[in-house]
């Protein structure tokens, strides 16, 4: 696959008012021909000027490869343009953003793009799977070439008998409620203490555990949790992610998805060089 990373290296060779020269930092072109277009990957001849000769040139795709995609899109969200890219059937489609900037995906492939499974539960609103997608639609997250799996539990499936809180709705919730102390209770360790504290230890509550983090059965992951004391990055229960808590900010959400990224590129990384040594 053939992605530049910064549109920024791509130049729209329509016209040549300055002749075989093209600004300084371009290193493709797309071209108009008489019947469609083309892309060719160059390389400038060195110097300081802002225009340069061009040096070589190579055609990476002609008009019968290239599909111009019709609508403008988020030039930056690049896990979204390969899967457009994919569905176009050309060997190569080239986007137009709304600034007018353009890039190009070559033989598009989903390999390079990252999973990372996120772990939420409804209702109230799942926030932390909320918050990742609108970050991912602004294209925040594009230069991790990374896509999102959604695993978000529906707590009313465990036909409880109580829940949490009130916020979410519920007839009867352990934070509005006085119980009988021998209900089925959807919670987690946080609604555990409570009903210790405020029933016993003794109650017969039979409790299901619905917290996110708990969930966690694929790597790498982000998962939401009320405890302060489980957030962090690194392998939990086996798996490696990232575990935020129940209130956190869209700024602390995103800096885990990049360093749960950068962590297990890294781990990737030192898995191949220990194979590599070991053979």
């Amino acid at each position: 696959m053939i992605f530049p990373e910064e549109c920024k290296t791509i130049g729209y060779a329509d016209g040549r008012p300055a002749g075989n020269k093209v600004y300084f930092l371009s290193r493709y072109l797309v071209r108009r021909t008489e019947t469609g277009y083309e892309v060719l990957e160059v390389e400038t001849e060195d110097g300081s000027s802002m225009l340069r000769e061009i040096r070589s040139s190579r055609l990476l795709a002609g008009e019968a490869d290239i599909g111009m995609y019709p609508e403008k899109v988020n030039l930056h969200n690049r896990p979204d343009l390969i899967r457009r890219a994919q569905q176009t059937g050309k060997r190569c489609t080239v986007f137009t953003g709304s600034d007018e900037h353009m890039t190009f995906v070559c033989d598009p492939s989903d390999e390079e793009i990252l999973t990372i499974h996120v772990y939420d539960a409804e209702p109230p609103r799942p926030n932390l799977a909320h918050i990742i997608r609108d970050l991912e639609e602004t294209g925040l997250f594009g230069e991790c070439g990374v896509q999102f799996s959604y695993h978000i539990a529906d707590i009313r499936k465990t036909e409880a008998e109580v829940y949490p809180c009130r916020a979410a709705g519920f007839s009867r919730t352990i934070d509005n409620d006085r119980l009988r102390g021998d209900e089925t209770v959807a919670g987690c360790l946080t609604g555990r203490q409570v009903l210790a504290e405020c029933y016993g230890k003794e109650t017969a509550f039979s409790v299901t555990d619905i917290c996110p983090a708990n969930q966690v059965a694929q790597e790498p992951f982000i998962a939401r949790c009320c405890r302060s004391e489980r957030t962090g990055i690194g392998a939990h229960d086996g798996y490696y992610g990232a575990v935020v808590h129940w209130g956190a900010t869209p700024r602390i959400i995103a800096e885990a998805v990049f360093t749960v990224c950068a962590g297990w590129k890294k781990r990737q990384m030192e898995k191949e060089m220990e194979t590599e040594e070991n053979k």
